[in-house]
């Protein structure tokens, strides 16, 4: 196996990782967002605010989106298994 080889599963490894991780942390990192503006807005600076809008965005992202990340994860993975036998010569 070649250093090319070796890269090129990597690189495809980081961009799915990329891919898969963006839309739950876009959505943590909105959520997060707004209810800091809001507790801003209204001088409301409890620390705990801030969890259960994010914990019920993320589970309703998970819920929405869950089969197209698994895809994703399994995609790489069958893509690295099928390959498998490139990669041990």
């Amino acid at each position: 196996m070649s250093a090319d080889i070796v890269v090129e599963i990597a690189n495809n490894a980081l961009f799915t990782i990329i891919k898969t991780s963006a839309p739950l942390l876009l959505v943590s990192m909105i959520i997060g967002l707004i209810v800091s503006i809001f507790q801003t807005v209204t001088s409301i600076q409890e620390q705990t605010l801030t969890f259960v809008p994010k914990i019920v965005s993320l589970f309703l992202t998970l819920m929405l989106l869950g089969h197209w990340l698994l895809n994703n994860m399994t995609s790489l993975m069958t893509e690295l298994w099928s390959d498998f036998s490139l990669y041990i010569r």
